[in-house]
């Protein structure tokens, strides 16, 4: 893909900011499960959490690829920070931007895109996940409010986030049909903070439990149209989707260049690692997995760019980024030996922060699911 000039000079200023303050830090982050808050606060001064929304709203203005290098050059070093900002853009703050009414949009945006304030997003359930349409929290309307109950599971950036878009029934018996979706500001009465998950990857990411007892969101805060939030939420997890599949791109490369430095460096019978025909084969593999992920991710993010429909290109991107990480990660692991098993290389790490890639923002079945149904429908066209 042949990238202009503003996304070169982007790319260079996210790698140069993530291979200088990030990576030294990302083995700690990981250690400590420790949420990074300072380096969320520099990368808003740098523009970063606002990249894809219009300058208007306090965005950068600029676009999906743009947004996606990001992730990407963040990735390579540390997936929790990747995950932080890919879960505010995507899926905190796009719902907002795409469904919001212009008071909305005034009122939300701006604190976003800036980075002022941190977004999430309130959809799985404890019997809601892949079936989002099973969604058992309620939205009761009063009137000039309503009355939300219910509990939300795996909420990346719930605990650091001002606001989250929440969904709720609000018409019983009608599944899909039924749903709608809130924007629910931090500090309503009524809602709480539940556990912080312990996770095998991403551990720096904040991923915690929501309650809601009898909270009062007022009808201003109705995302769209009441009983259109099943569909608000699957076109958010679309657009969700090219980010977790650029997160899995730059993990892959990261493990892919500290393999490199690992079998140019290590020596085995009297020859750098990299001499031996098994290991030049695994790279060459590597790299082939590496390039053909590339190209679908910014086709996916290009097409969005250009109005087109990108719903079954952000599924095939998704779901070959996210298992092609998981097979160089494991190949990165194998080539270093004993070392790649133990946490003073990054590669495991890598492995384990990709593992998500491959169940967020819909499992790889989902995304099969998806691909499947529109080729049919296509071909029944």
């Amino acid at each position: 893909m042949q990238l202009t000039e503003e996304h070169k000079m982007l790319r260079e200023m996210v790698r140069d900011f993530a291979q200088n303050r990030i990576k030294p830090q990302a083995a700690e982050i990981d250690e400590t499960e420790r949420f990074p808050e300072e380096v969320i606060a520099e990368m808003a001064e740098l523009g970063l959490m606002g990249i894809p929304y219009p300058e208007k709203y306090g965005g950068a203005g600029m676009d999906y690829v743009a947004y996606a290098i990001a992730v990407e050059e963040i990735a390579k070093v540390c997936g929790s920070t990747a995950l932080t900002l890919a879960a505010h853009i995507s899926l905190g703050t796009g719902p907002i931007f795409m469904f919001g009414s212009e008071e909305q949009k005034t009122k939300y945006l701006p604190e976003l895109c800036s980075g002022k304030a941190l977004g999430a997003f309130g959809l799985t359930e404890s019997q809601a996940g892949s079936d989002a349409g099973a969604t058992q929290s309620t939205a009761v309307n009063k009137g000039d409010h309503y009355l939300l109950n219910g509990t939300k599971v795996f909420c990346t950036n719930g605990s650091y986030a001002k606001y989250i878009t929440v969904s709720a029934v609000t018409e019983k018996g009608k599944g899909t049909k039924g749903i709608s979706c809130f924007v629910l500001e931090k500090g309503a009465e009524g809602f709480e903070l539940g556990k912080k998950e312990r996770k095998l990857g991403v551990r720096g990411s904040d991923t915690v439990v929501l309650h809601f007892s009898d909270v009062k969101v007022p009808k201003g805060n109705l995302l769209g149209k009441e009983n259109e939030g099943f569909r608000q939420m699957l076109t958010t997890l679309d657009a969700g989707r090219i980010s977790i599949a650029a997160m899995s791109l730059g993990l892959a490369e990261g493990a892919y260049d500290a393999t490199l430095q690992y079998v140019t460096q290590r020596k085995a019978f009297d020859k750098r690692v990299a001499d031996f025909q098994a290991t030049q084969f695994k790279l060459a593999d590597m790299h082939v997995q590496i390039e053909a992920a590339r190209h679908l991710v910014f086709e996916a993010a290009q097409r969005k760019d250009a109005g087109k429909p990108y719903m079954r290109e952000a599924a095939v991107a998704k779901l070959f980024a996210s298992e092609m990480a998981t097979r160089v990660t494991l190949q990165a692991i194998q080539l270093h030996g004993g070392y790649g098993y133990i946490r003073d290389y990054p590669v495991e790490r890598m492995f384990r922060d990709n593992k998500l890639c491959e169940i967020g923002e819909g499992t790889s079945e989902i995304q099969r699911l998806v691909i499947a149904r529109t080729l049919l429908q296509d071909y029944a066209a």
